[in-house]
């Protein structure tokens, strides 16, 4: 669709032109104006206490914004919710087909996979898995921690959210590198202004990754880590 001055300045600030809108309905409660609102801040959610952060609609929103898009939502009480994102169409040939067939970095080696988006762990599981690896996931970082120091030996890697409820990523971190040092960790995150990656390495973690995660790049970072480590044991 063809996005005018007018109608691409009510949406922010996107440069007028054709995008594609990908539409998302549902028939659920909805929100209030002054939930409404704030949907888009880090750290705001409705929910209870250690049942969220907050962190959903925000990563998205940061996550389109990279890609000069949009995104909007529309919401009333008991008469649900429609969120729609425009992304600019682009119209650059598709990358050569040989270039698609270079095969990812694979390995064989025990990883821990923790986030609390319980969808992003099973496509990340899956993901991982058809790499080769085996691969432990928790949705709590409580648990992760829990399960680390249970079989501390046993996990090869460590990829974790930054923002997760009860536990950040940066604690999760910090207590898995007091009993093992030289564990690799990858630290996965939607707002590159929550961390950079200088602090990230200040803290001991050797990698930084924004989301989402791409199969390709999250292949090459696991695999120069761990050959790194091997080299260093």
């Amino acid at each position: 669709m063809v996005l005018d001055p007018e109608t691409s300045a009510s949406l922010g600030d996107i440069e007028p032109g054709t995008y594609v809108r990908l539409m998302v309905s549902d028939s659920g409660h909805g929100m209030a104006p002054e939930v409404l609102e704030r949907v888009f801040e880090p750290y705001f959610t409705t929910k209870k206490q250690g049942e969220g952060t907050g962190m959903g609609l925000a990563v998205v929103h940061g996550i389109v914004k990279r890609h000069r898009g949009a995104i909007a939502i529309h919401s009333e009480p008991d008469k649900g919710t429609i969120v729609e994102i425009y992304l600019p169409r682009i119209d650059a040939p598709t990358a050569p087909l040989e270039e698609g067939r270079i095969p990812y970095p694979r390995g064989h080696e025990h990883i821990l996979f923790v986030d609390d988006e319980s969808s992003l762990v099973a496509m990340a599981q899956h993901m991982l898995e058809r790499l080769g690896y085996q691969v432990t996931v928790q949705t709590s970082s409580l648990g992760a921690l829990e399960a680390f120091r249970s079989h501390p030996q046993d996990f090869d890697l460590i990829i974790t959210d930054l923002t997760m409820p009860n536990m950040t990523g940066l604690d999760l971190t910090r207590e898995i590198l007091k009993e093992r040092p030289e564990i690799p960790v990858i630290m996965c995150t939607g707002f590159s202004e929550l961390l950079t990656p200088e602090d990230a390495k200040a803290i001991g973690i050797r990698e930084l990754i924004m989301k989402p995660i791409h199969t390709r790049q999250i292949a090459q970072t696991i695999r120069r880590l761990l050959d790194q480590t091997n080299q260093l044991a």
